[in-house]
């Protein structure tokens, strides 16, 4: 068999904010599954993972990882149904997920894929609240935070893919859960529908000092866990709330993935309060990922554990949506949907 497939590749890198014309959509041809080794899957891809990280492969400044090479198929980590394989542990019909790009098809090594159960959950959650933005938000809540009842926990991009469920499990955990949101749209979420003590609007605060208040009177008891996901003026009003021995986990600094600078003017805290800081990449701690991915998706099939989605359709929607997610104009989860399920 030989398909004609779509993918998008990287044709510029961006000055500053991510275009559309940083994209290229491309007709490919597919191996022949009689070309296929004997370790090697050839997928469907149903659906594609938009995520923060994408945007720091864009540019070529050293980084944890290299950069994404230009005219090469986008990073990213899909989901999606074999239709051929060469490896004893898959089969046609099985669901995996792997990091097969921005294509609608795509050959890996069957090692490197995952065996999901689409019957126990829906596909797209595996790219979600269980997959690697959960695992993310599991690793920053049970190891570096270490959450304990009746900590106050503050957690930035509260309605985003990662900070739905850092909230979600400091609650069950017993903490008070305190969210950072942009958008009357996205505090309501977090606290109406995913149970957050409270939620911040940064979006209403005209000011650096403005903002610190509606922190400060969100916690008012200090912020004993911080995970942070925004960096910026968002960042800066939690650090001075801190209280002694607090505890945070750097997850991410979207609001500089564009190339704004972000400055600090209470990093002091971090002294005065004898605070820990660990930034982390959740990638560098597979050793982690059978148990988070197990204990998230036993949360979510009890109905524990939710996360909203925003599902583009097509392929060629992908380079808009991603610009919105960086944007903040998704709410949780932001997906393209490749193909209708088979």
């Amino acid at each position: 068999m030989t398909a004609i497939y779509q993918r998008i590749v990287l044709a510029s890198r961006p000055r500053g904010k991510v275009s559309i014309e940083n994209f290229r959509s491309e007709t490919a041809v597919q191996t022949p599954v009689a070309a296929l080794r004997a370790d090697e899957v050839l997928v469907r891809n149903l659906y594609l993972s938009l995520d923060p990280y994408m945007r720091g492969r864009m540019s070529a400044a050293k980084s944890y990882a290299a950069p994404q090479p230009l005219d090469q198929t986008m990073i990213g980590t899909t989901a999606g149904v074999v239709i051929a394989s060469g490896y004893a542990g898959l089969k046609p019909g099985d669901h995996v997920t792997g990091r097969l790009g921005w294509a609608e098809m795509g050959v890996a090594s069957g090692a490197d894929l995952l065996k999901v159960d689409a019957d126990a959950l829906p596909l797209s959650t595996y790219l979600g609240a269980v997959g690697m933005p959960g695992v993310a938000a599991w690793y920053g809540v049970n190891r570096i935070l270490n959450a304990r009842p009746g900590q106050t926990l503050v957690v930035s991009a509260a309605a985003g893919a990662v900070g739905s469920v850092v909230g979600q499990l400091a609650r069950l955990k017993g903490c008070r859960v305190v969210g950072i949101a942009g958008g009357a749209r996205k505090c309501e979420y977090v606290t109406d529908q995913l149970g957050f003590d409270a939620c911040v609007d940064y979006k209403q605060a005209r000011s650096a000092e403005a903002l610190l208040s509606s922190v400060r009177a969100a916690a008012p008891d200090g912020i004993d866990l911080l995970f942070e996901n925004v960096g910026s003026d968002v960042l800066d009003a939690s650090l001075a709330c801190l209280n002694p021995y607090a505890k945070v986990a750097l997850c991410g600094m979207v609001a500089g993935y564009n190339g704004a600078a972000q400055p600090l003017h209470n990093a002091g805290k971090l002294l005065t309060m004898r605070a820990s800081l660990q930034g982390f990449i959740i990638t560098e701690h597979m050793e982690i990922w059978p148990q988070a991915l197990a204990e998230l998706a036993h949360l979510a099939q009890n109905g524990q554990l939710a996360c909203h989605e925003t599902i583009a359709q097509g392929l060629s929607a992908a380079p808009q949506a991603f610009i919105d997610m960086l944007d903040g104009r998704n709410l949780g989860k932001q997906l393209v949907q490749l193909h209708k399920n088979l």
